[in-house]
């Protein structure tokens, strides 16, 4: 019998290990949605289905999803109770909305800008104050002010859509919840 080198036993494991793990792609499971029920937006003149958290999550969310949206306007305000208000801005043909975003957090002079999750579609970021005080004054001094934030593209029938969290973030438990919404938005047959 031969001896089969190690390395190549290594080598086949590792890719027997990746096979079907969708969730690295992005796609989610049945089980992380398990508290989100899907909500059409196509009355709202967004043409997707886009999972949203139910009375389940246990963040106060209701079980009817509120849209504001003035008509030919380009920004919905998305709604599920009062800890998760989620912003989608209509930008066209403009591709590079992440890379922008990641543009204009660089220039932020008063925050420290941490990405949990940095991918080319979708970032998911915790934002700090700086806290600039005298010299001297024991660093425990003060109030840390930390929220986290979500900002991702989707581009659908030609259109590129954002999804974004509230200027002033949230807590990072409504940040996730929100983040799993912004992956599984799909497309809606038949525009």
């Amino acid at each position: 019998m031969k001896k089969i080198p190690f390395y190549f036993l290594m080598a086949f494991a590792l890719m027997l290990g990746s096979c079907g793990d969708d969730t690295a792609a992005g796609e989610l499971t049945d089980e992380e949605l398990y508290e989100f029920q899907g909500f059409n937006m196509k009355p709202y003149d967004i043409p997707i289905m886009i999972m949203l958290p139910d009375e389940t999550a246990n963040i106060g969310a209701s079980t009817k999803p509120e849209v504001i949206h003035v008509e030919d306007d380009f920004k919905w305000e998305l709604h599920v109770g009062p800890n998760f208000h989620m912003i989608i801005d209509d930008w066209g043909s403009d591709r590079k909305m992440v890379v922008d975003e990641k543009k204009r957090l660089a220039g932020l002079n008063f925050y420290n800008i941490k990405y949990l999750v940095d991918e080319p579609e979708f970032i998911l970021y915790e934002q700090t104050l700086k806290v600039d005080g005298k010299k001297g004054v024991s660093k425990k001094i003060g109030v840390e002010h930390k929220t986290y934030h979500v900002y991702g593209q989707k581009v659908i029938n030609d259109i590129t859509y954002v999804f974004r969290s509230r200027d002033e973030g949230y807590e990072k438990v409504i940040i996730d919840l929100m983040a799993k919404s912004i992956k599984s938005v799909k497309p809606l047959e038949g525009k």
